[in-house]
């Protein structure tokens, strides 16, 4: 199978490991905790074959092009978060469930963002040259955003006795596969260790849901009657997160490529990075998690809209 069709039929892929994963909680109750302990080894191998992707030691790259750097930063740092805090506050005032969809809406993707500005045309040197920029951003930025938009109180009690396995989660991966990079750069022949961890994030983010699902069934359970409320707020933010695009893309006088690439970075959000911080928080906040996944299949479905949406009507 090629790879890029195996990122075509992600979204059934996922679907079904959470079907999966729902399933075989309900049936066997006791394997949770297992699955609770694998989950985070799970995680860490994802994010690393993930974050070996990143081109992690050629930042510079990236400021190559200013107006698409400049649109970028614009758009995902700046206007997307307000869009973020102005959609939440049409959410229940419960703090989980806002902390959920702000964690998932204000980190832009930085892995399959690439596979759908290829399929949809966009300029993928070019999404690639960014996701360094987006990645470090987001990791500084995330906590500054939180504190202005939640305030202290409802993330107070969460010291760096809570959210250290996340951290490492997150940090230690993102060091390796910074190490990984200089090492595969030193000789050629080693591109093709980078090539294979490619095929990588697929399944392994297919576990990871499935073993979120098979975890957290209860949870699952208890958020079903928000559905209604975030599955809709999601689908806005895909269609504004769009729209925004096309008004950056006028805006700064950018390439009809260049505006399907900003796109898709725009309308895609990095999950999993936030999901070990949503798996730290503490009992009682279980549905951020689910929320966080709820998203992701949204939003795998949404790229297929844009897939249609973009070369044909918003940017042809």
């Amino acid at each position: 199978m090629d790879r890029l069709v195996l990122e075509r039929r992600q979204v059934w892929i996922y679907l079904s490991a959470i079907i999966g994963g729902l399933l075989a909680g309900s049936a066997w109750p006791g394997i949770a905790p297992t699955l609770e302990v694998l989950l985070w080894p799970a995680l860490a191998v994802l994010l690393y074959a993930t974050f070996v992707q990143v081109p992690l030691l050629h930042l510079r790259d990236a400021f190559r092009d200013r107006r698409f750097v400049a649109a970028i930063l614009i758009g995902n740092f700046i206007v997307l978060p307000a869009l973020a805090w102005a959609l939440v506050q049409w959410l229940p005032p419960d703090p989980a469930v806002r902390l959920g969809v702000l964690l998932v809406l204000l980190v832009p993707c930085t892995d399959w963002f690439i596979t759908f500005s290829q399929l949809g045309g966009g300029n993928v040197p070019r999404a690639i040259a960014v996701t360094p920029i987006n990645l470090l951003l987001q990791l500084l930025l995330l906590p500054v955003y939180l504190w202005l938009m939640l305030g202290s109180g409802p993330i107070a009690g969460l010291g760096l006795t809570e959210i250290w396995p996340a951290l490492l989660v997150v940090v230690l991966p993102l060091i390796a596969a910074a190490v990984s990079e200089r090492w595969i750069e030193a000789k050629p022949e080693r591109t093709n260790v980078r090539d294979r961890l490619a095929w990588w994030p697929v399944p392994l983010l297919a576990l990871v849901v499935f073993m979120i699902a098979g975890a957290q069934v209860s949870a699952v359970r208890d958020a079903l009657g928000l559905f209604p409320v975030v599955v809709p707020l999601f689908i806005v933010f895909l269609l504004l997160a769009a729209l925004i695009a096309k008004g950056l893309t006028s805006l700064m006088a950018l390439p009809t490529d260049h505006g399907r690439t900003l796109a898709f970075s725009l309308g895609t959000r990095n999950s999993f990075v936030v999901l070990p911080f949503a798996l730290s928080l503490p009992a009682g906040w279980e549905v951020a998690a689910v929320i966080i996944v709820v998203q992701s299949l949204v939003e795998l479905f949404g790229m297929v809209f844009y897939l249609w949406w973009m070369p044909r009507h918003l940017f042809r």
